[in-house]
């Protein structure tokens, strides 16, 4: 009898074991922090007695995902090929592989742009209505060879849109590159150069997705490449021009965005885009900038232009540090409080609040995040590669990449700027759907997505200094996280289903 009761006891403690919920959430974390970690696995935490708590909601999900990624300019293009070939490759491999940051969503500029060696047109004679003098011979050299190079690195593949910073001055009421209006008589022929070009890169082998109508359209009267345009001629020239003559020549599926430019000016832009049905079938979205502000996210403007079209892409197109010369290996420096933008020289002096010192990895982290949480479906780079002195550019207009390069020394530097820029664009894959989530301390800035294949991204940024703890929970299962001062956090969560 005792044996018997022996094996009795034995086997409900087995039933009781095999029935045990695991309440552990399994997730892989990466780290970037100011202490040095660089997209570095962390494994070890501590146990804290008041954690904070991060709720995640994979049943409330918002946008889908479009892309992340950075910007092929003849400028990068130029610097890759005075490199030598390993450190050509191993930028284009950290860029573009599976390995590396896996980049989604790519620009390039149509003519000419800023962070071009010279000006030039793919249109270069006058009064050639056709275009049969139409060549891209001028990206050949450099721009061309760096994105067949991307492709060939890309495993998944990337999509690439176009913007032109102006038309040849031909085609322009002030005959400038800089500023003036494309002269309506030339409505159509600036209509059939967006045609043109897509058939120059097929014939490379290049599948243009898209395009912006027109990079920064309120212009600039004294500085690099430009073209105005008011929201009713842009829009005008989209629905009666750019949209049918795309349609006719089999090119109705090309991705259309409507604006490229600061975030404040949003909702007149948005209303005359989407100002009726005819208009908006050949709008496909809204295109934005980040230069309004060092800081501000302009959420109200946002959410504004995804209510007015909310099955339309809204794609933060182009930011960068920019009015800075770029600091040579010293990871410290972009993480303080030294860069300053345009605006902290030049803004009103009602505006200068919005133009303080920043430090760069904070400046993208928290745009970034602010972006997904205010249904922004892809974010931008700039440049991916500019050399010590944040060019060339032929306007020494100088900025900051997250990669810089000294090609007469062949030297490259990986910024942090570029681990940042990889906690979303390798973590966060095109379709994954952006979710909600629950955080009691607001102090993180904090933001998710669930791919494709169901596993969930959680990107965690502690702008502060101090070390902060949470318990990330999903469901009923939960996990001890520590961030480091200062730093960046891409957390994984195993494949769920819904």
């Amino acid at each position: 009898m005792k044996t018997n009761y022996f094996y009795s006891i034995l086997f409900l403690l087995m039933i009781m074991s095999c029935n045990k919920v695991d309440h552990k959430l399994v997730a892989d974390v990466y780290e970037t922090s100011e202490s040095g970690n660089k997209l570095t696995k962390i494994t070890e935490f501590t146990a804290d007695e008041n954690p904070s708590t991060i709720k995640l909601k994979p049943n409330e999900q918002f946008q889908t995902i479009t892309g992340f990624g950075g910007a092929f300019t003849e400028s990068s293009a130029y610097l890759l090929n005075k490199l030598s070939a390993k450190n050509r490759d191993t930028i284009i491999q950290a860029y573009f592989s599976k390995e590396g940051a896996n980049y989604s969503l790519t620009r390039t500029h149509m003519n000419s742009c800023d962070f071009s060696l010279s000006q030039y047109s793919y249109s270069p004679v006058e009064e050639d209505m056709e275009l049969e003098h139409f060549t891209i011979k001028d990206d050949m050299d450099d721009l061309i060879p760096m994105i067949k190079d991307a492709m060939k690195a890309s495993t998944d593949g990337f999509k690439i849109f176009a913007s032109p910073w102006t038309a040849a001055p031909w085609m322009k009421d002030n005959n400038k590159w800089v500023g003036g209006k494309l002269l309506p008589k030339y409505y159509d022929t600036w209509a059939l150069f967006f045609s043109k070009y897509i058939d120059a890169y097929k014939k490379e082998g290049i599948d243009i997705w898209g395009f912006t109508v027109e990079n920064e359209p309120h212009g600039n009267g004294n500085n690099w490449e430009s073209m105005h345009f008011s929201p009713k001629e842009m829009t005008d020239f989209v629905e009666f021009h750019l949209g049918p003559k795309l349609e006719k020549d089999g090119y109705g599926d090309r991705i259309i965005l409507g604006y490229d430019q600061n975030r404040e000016g949003l909702k007149e832009w948005v209303d005359e885009m989407y100002r009726s049905e005819s208009s908006s079938k050949y709008f496909h979205g809204t295109a934005i900038h980040w230069y309004e502000s060092t800081f501000e996210v302009y959420p109200e403007a946002l959410q504004y232009a995804h209510n007015k079209a909310p099955n339309k892409f809204l794609i933060e197109t182009e930011g960068c540090i920019d009015s800075q010369v770029p600091v040579w290996q010293d990871d410290a420096w972009y993480w303080k409080k030294e860069a300053t933008d345009w605006g902290w020289d030049w803004a009103p002096e009602k505006d200068k609040h919005l133009h303080p010192k920043y430090a760069p990895v904070n400046r993208y982290a928290r745009d970034i995040i602010g972006c997904l949480n205010n249904w922004v479906d892809g974010w931008v780079d700039w440049n991916m590669v500019l050399d010590t002195k944040g060019g060339p550019n032929w306007f020494e207009n100088w900025c900051v990449a997250p990669v810089i390069v000294d090609p007469e020394k062949d030297e490259v530097y990986f910024t942090p700027l570029y681990y940042t820029m990889a906690h979303f664009s390798k973590y966060i894959r095109p379709e994954a759907k952006v979710i909600g989530l629950e955080n009691s301390d607001k102090e993180l800035q904090v933001t998710a997505a669930q791919n494709p294949d169901g596993s969930i991204a959680v990107v965690v940024f502690n702008e502060g200094k101090t070390k902060k703890n949470f318990k990330l929970q999903l469901g009923e299962k939960e996990t001890l996280i520590n961030i480091d001062a200062q730093a960046l956090q891409t957390i994984i969560v195993a494949t769920i289903k819904n």
